[in-house]
């Protein structure tokens, strides 16, 4: 027995396939779908429930025979309009893709290849923002129908859910950072909020900004946060004055955490703009006293100042220039405070945790995101898209984690890395202190 199969319009509307005959929807009601024969001098109707998947009654009577050669270009058309929605690629890839396995006997049902052609680059042009500049309808949803989009003006733009923000809530542990390639001209920024579930870090909020002050962060937060009563533990961001000084008045009671990796990529740009790369290259004292550097962030905070002053000892006279950046940045002089404080970049709590010491899974998700973006700064519309995409992905990730799946496991390197670093921290001794140093420089990759 023929099954019913559900086709698309070229205008979006739906259709229905069954035994070689075309309908198309005449009327609808609260329990069931009207539909008609697709040919206008044909009088047969059938009638479906709502989700057209099965006949409530029979279809009537054609007066004409099945036409089974029309449904291959019907399919076509529905296929490339699917794939101009939702890839990148050029309109001739997508067209030359669908003919392939195109059968010939229905060649003749196919309209000219340039008019396949537009209805690609239609398709691709077909949503648009308002004359307010307001998303279109369809973008302000999630592929499961719950509402996307938190705030929406000239300012900023936020997409998330309501389940995102119950899983943020719950999840005490949060992680954010900003990537601009993938941005509207209009705005500067997407910068995303995430929480780490177990051990899977899961982007829920996904803001466009149009700067990096403080300002443009508050304005961020204040939204998300005027949601509910978050109460996270830990915030990681990267170094940038902007994000610090929005964390510290807007999530005063958190602990701000920067990013491990970022603090050690500051330092050696300082190596490389001190004309200091060659030496570091070809002496390997100077290279681990580099190195021991990176290593005071896994010293306890008490301990990170009698560090670095043993530290200094070991450099030779040619690296004061590094020394005098190091301790004015990240230790502080005297009565002079440091450009950033001990508590934003040193992690021995975060490892005792178990707290992951760097954005790195953060930063590696914007960078597969922008590839599947595939395009520097889309117009918002398209963007829009793919962030719905993003989400409609994490979701299933998020229900597998509820589930009490491992979405997520970690190279053997990595670890393994984790592992030696734990060891290593939990058996800090004051008294070995350079010992402990070198140890953990001998775990660190510039």
């Amino acid at each position: 027995m023929s099954q019913i199969e559900k086709l698309t319009t070229e205008k979006g509307k739906s259709m229905l396939l069954y035994e070689g005959f075309i309908y198309t929807v005449e009327r609808t009601t609260t329990t069931k779908l009207i539909l008609r024969c697709h040919n206008r001098d044909c009088k047969a109707r059938c009638h479906t429930n709502v989700y057209m998947d099965a006949f409530v009654s029979q279809p009537t009577a054609h007066c004409h025979a099945p036409q089974p050669d029309r449904v291959p270009a019907i399919k076509l058309k529905e296929e490339i309009k699917t794939r101009a929605a939702t890839t990148e690629e050029q309109s001739s890839i997508i067209l030359h893709s669908a003919l392939r396995n195109y059968p010939l006997n229905a060649a003749g049902q196919l309209p000219k290849n340039e008019a396949l052609m537009l209805m690609i680059r239609r398709q691709r042009t077909a949503e648009a923002v308002d004359a307010n500049g307001r998303l279109p309808d369809k973008l302000r949803k999630t592929y499961r129908d719950e509402d996307f989009i938190l705030h929406e003006d000239n300012k900023l733009i936020i997409f998330t859910t309501q389940s995102n923000l119950s899983i943020l809530k719950q999840n005490k542990h949060w992680f954010a950072d900003g990537t601009f390639k993938v941005c509207p001209d209009d705005y500067y920024q997407l910068f995303t909020l995430h929480a780490m579930m177990t051990n899977a870090i899961i982007p829920l909020v996904y803001g466009l900004l149009i700067g990096k002050s403080s300002e443009d962060y508050n304005l961020f937060f204040e939204k998300v946060l005027e949601q509910d009563n978050f109460e996270p533990e830990s915030i990681m961001t990267d170094f940038e004055t902007g994000t610090i000084k929005s964390v510290r008045e807007m999530l005063p009671n958190v602990l701000h955490k920067g990013c491990l990796f970022h603090f050690s990529q500051a330092v050696w740009r300082q190596v490389q703009s001190k004309g200091l790369t060659t030496k570091y290259n070809e002496d390997e004292y100077f290279r681990l006293n580099v190195k021991k550097l990176i290593a005071l962030a896994f010293v306890p905070l008490d301990k990170v100042t009698t560090g670095f002053d043993l530290i200094c000892d070991q450099f030779d006279d040619d690296a004061d220039d590094l020394l005098e950046y190091f301790e004015k940045t990240w230790i502080g002089t005297g009565r002079t405070k440091p450009q950033f404080d001990h508590k934003l970049w040193n992690v021995y709590d975060r490892v005792i945790a178990a707290v992951p010491r760097s954005n790195n899974s953060v930063e590696g998700w914007h960078n597969a995101f922008a590839t599947r973006v595939a395009i520097n700064h889309p117009n918002i519309v398209k963007l829009a898209e793919k962030i719905r995409r993003e989400q409609s992905k994490f979701e299933v990730d998020m229900q597998k984690i509820l589930q009490g799946h491992d979405i997520k496991t970690k190279k053997a390197c990595y670890r393994k890395l984790d592992e030696r670093l734990t060891r290593l921290v939990n058996a800090f001794d004051a008294s070995q202190m350079d010992q402990f140093l070198k140890n953990v420089a001998a775990n660190i990759t510039l």
